[in-house]
C-alpha cells in the first residue's frame, strides 16, 4: 500500500524564520541550569560566536565538504560549531559521548576529519588515536587553555571580514553525519542537507512545536532527536532550558523552576521521569507538549503518564535517517500519523505494495528524508529512487495511520513463524513485577530459532518468574512463548537508549 499527504506550503529558505513583530532577542536562550556555569545566550549572541567561529575555520583553510568532528556534551559550544560548519559548507560530524577509545578511533579513521573540538574529559579516549589520522594541529578543547596535544578553540575564532562571510553551504550538499546505533556492525553515517534539515525544522508543527515555548532540552544534539528540536528552537523562535540528561530529579525541577512547556525523551527516560514526579511531585502543570520517539512505548506507559502529569505522552514513529514523516496518532498505542509532505508505502519481500491492513516493510520518501549513507568524500549511496528503506515492520489503516509491528531484522523466525520481540516485550511488561524487559531469538537445530527472555524485575527475587510466564500464556500465541526466562540486573541499552540485542544474545550464549 502506498499513501502520499501532499503539502500546501512550498519549501522554506534554509534562514532563520521567527515571529512576526518579534525580535530574536525576546525569544531565544540557551539557559543552564546546574549543568554547569548558570548563563544565557541570545539569538544575537549565538549568532555571533557562530560569525566568529565560522571565520576562523575559514582563515584555518576548513570550507565546502571538509569533516569537523565535533566530540561534545549538550551546550553552547556544540551549537555554535554545528551552525559554524552549516555557515561555511563545512560537514558538522557530532560524535557519540559514550564511544570509548576503540570505538573512536574507527570512526575517525573513516571520518579523516580536517578538525577536531572536544572536551577535556572526552578528549582522553582521543588523545592516543594515530596522527596520521588526527594531525595535533587539528586538535582543539573547547573547555581547556591546551595541552602538547591540542589547542584552545579560541584559537580557531576570528573576526569576521567588513561584509561577512559568504554563503558557501550548497542547499542539497552534505553538511550533517549522524552515526546510527551500529548494533549490527560498524556504524553509517546519515547524511543531511541544508534542505532536508531545513524541512525536519519547520514539520516540528506537527508534533505540537511553537513559537515562544520553553523546552526542557536534555536530549543529545549528536543525535537527530536533540538536532532537531535545537533547530525547531531556532526556526521557530524559542528558549532551551539545558537539563542534565542522566538526572531525572533535576530536570523535573528545571521544568517547575522555568515553567516549561515542552520536553522530548526516549520511552525509557520518560519512565525514569515518571519514577521521579512519584517520589517527590513537582509542579510541572506549565507542561503543554511531551514528546516520546526512538522505541516502542511500554504498554500502559501512556495512560500512566497521563494520570500522572495530566497531559498526554505523545508518541510517534521516528528515525536518523527520515525523522518528520511521522508524527503522534489520536490514541494511544505504537501508532503514527503521516504528516503533510511525506510519501509511505508498505511493501511484502518482494517489493509489492500490499493492501490496507497488512503488514510489510514501511518505505518512506520526501524533502526531510536523508541524502542516503556518507561512505567517503562524494559518495552518499542507500536510497532507491529516493525511497527510505526502514527496516521496520508496519501496517497502515485505511484512515492513513501507520501502525509498529516489529523491527525486520530483529523478527524472530520460530518453526516457520515470525515473532516479534517487541510483542513479546510488551506482554512481560504487562505484569507489575517487570521493570523491563528484552527478548532475542537463539539457534536452535530443529526450529531454527527459539525465544529468549531477560527480565529486570522491580523487585528482586526469581520467585516471581513462573507467574509471569503463566500471565505471557494468558496473552501470547504458544509459539511466541520464551522458551527461556532469565532474571537480569538491568537490560542493557544502545547508547540511544534501545535494547542491546547484541549484548543479549552474547548472555544467551553463555547462559544456555
Amino acid at each position: 500500500m502506498s499513501c502520499r499527504r501532499t503539502a500546501t506550503r512550498t519549501p522554506c529558505a534554509a534562514s532563520s524564520r521567527r515571529p512576526p513583530g518579534t525580535t530574536p532577542i525576546s525569544l531565544a536562550s540557551w539557559h543552564y541550569s546546574e549543568v554547569r556555569l548558570p548563563c544565557r545566550w541570545s539569538f544575537a549572541r549565538l549568532a555571533q560566536a557562530v560569525e566568529r567561529l565560522a571565520a576562523g575555520l575559514v582563515a584555518s583553510g576548513i570550507g565546502r565538504g571538509d569533516r569537523v568532528a565535533l566530540h561534545l556534551r549538550n551546550g553552547p559550544e556544540i551549537a555554535v560549531a554545528c551552525l559554524a560548519c552549516f555557515r561555511i559548507g563545512a560537514i558538522a560530524a557530532p560524535l557519540n559521548v559514550r564511544l570509548k577509545q576503540a570505538e573512536l578511533d574507527d570512526v575517525l579513521r573513516r571520518l579523516r576529519p580536517a578538525v577536531y573540538i572536544g572536551q577535556q574529559e572526552l578528549y582522553r579516549h582521543v588523545v592516543a588515536v594515530d596522527r596520521s589520522i588526527l594531525p595535533l594541529h587539528a586538535r582543539f578543547l573547547a573547555d581547556a587553555a591546551g595541552d602538547a596535544t591540542a589547542r584552545p578553540w579560541t584559537d580557531l575564532h576570528a573576526a569576521p571580514e567588513a561584509g561577512g562571510l559568504p554563503h558557501a553551504a550548497a542547499p542539497d550538499a552534505p553538511i550533517l553525519l549522524l552515526m546510527t546505533s551500529g548494533t549490527t556492525g560498524y556504524p553509517k553515517f546519515v547524511a543531511h542537507s541544508l534542505r532536508t534539515l531545513t524541512e525536519i525544522a519547520d514539520r516540528t508543527v506537527h508534533l505540537g512545536l511553537r513559537a515562544g515555548q520553553v523546552h526542557a532540552f536534555f536530549l543529545p544534539m549528536a543525535h537527530m532527536s536533540g538536532l532537531a528540536v535545537f533547530l525547531a528552537g531556532i526556526r521557530l523562535g524559542g528558549r532551551l532550558v539545558l537539563c542534565d540528561a542522566g538526572d531525572p530529579d533535576s530536570i523535573l525541577d528545571q521544568v517547575e523552576r522555568h515553567r516549561c512547556d515542552c520536553m522530548a525523551a526516549l520511552p525509557a527516560t520518560m519512565a525514569l521521569l515518571m519514577q521521579s514526579q512519584r517520589r517527590q511531585p513537582r509542579d510541572v502543570s506549565s507542561l503543554r507538549v511531551c514528546l516520546t520517539a526512538g522505541d516502542a512505548c511500554p504498554p500502559g506507559q501512556q495512560e500512566a503518564f497521563q494520570a500522572l502529569f495530566g497531559l498526554p505522552l505523545l508518541s510517534f514513529w521516528a528515525s536518523t535517517e527520515a525523522v518528520g514523516s511521522l508524527a503522534p496518532g489520536l490514541r494511544p498505542g505504537a501508532v503514527s500519523r503521516v504528516v503533510p509532505g511525506a510519501e509511505i508505502r508498505i511493501v511484502d519481500d518482494h517489493g509489492n505494495d500490499v493492501p490496507p491492513g497488512m503488514q510489510g516493510e514501511m518505505l518512506l520518501r520526501g524533502p526531510n528524508v536523508m541524502l542516503g549513507y556518507w561512505q567517503r568524500p562524494g559518495v552518499v549511496s542507500g536510497l532507491e529512487n529516493g525511497w527510505y528503506r526502514s527496516g521496520d515492520q508496519m501496517r497502515l489503516d485505511a484512515g492513513g495511520n501507520a501502525w509498529f509491528v516489529a523491527r525486520l531484522k530483529e523478527l524472530i523466525v520460530r518453526g516457520g513463524s515470525n515473532i516479534a520481540p517487541a510483542e513479546v516485550e510488551r506482554a512481560i511488561l504487562a505484569h507489575p513485577a517487570a521493570r523491563d524487559a528484552g527478548v532475542v531469538g537463539v539457534p536452535d537445530p530443529v526450529l531454527g530459532q527459539r525465544v529468549v527472555a531477560f527480565v529486570q524485575l522491580a523487585e528482586a527475587g526469581d520467585d516471581v518468574l513462573p507467574d509471569i510466564r503463566r500471565s505471557l500464556s494468558t496473552q501470547l500465541a504458544d509459539y511466541k512463548l520464551p522458551d527461556r526466562l532469565f532474571r537480569i540486573d538491568s537490560i542493557p541499552r544502545t547508547p540511544i537508549g534501545k535494547v542491546d540485542r547484541q549484548r543479549l544474545l552474547a548472555l544467551a550464549a553463555d547462559w544456555l
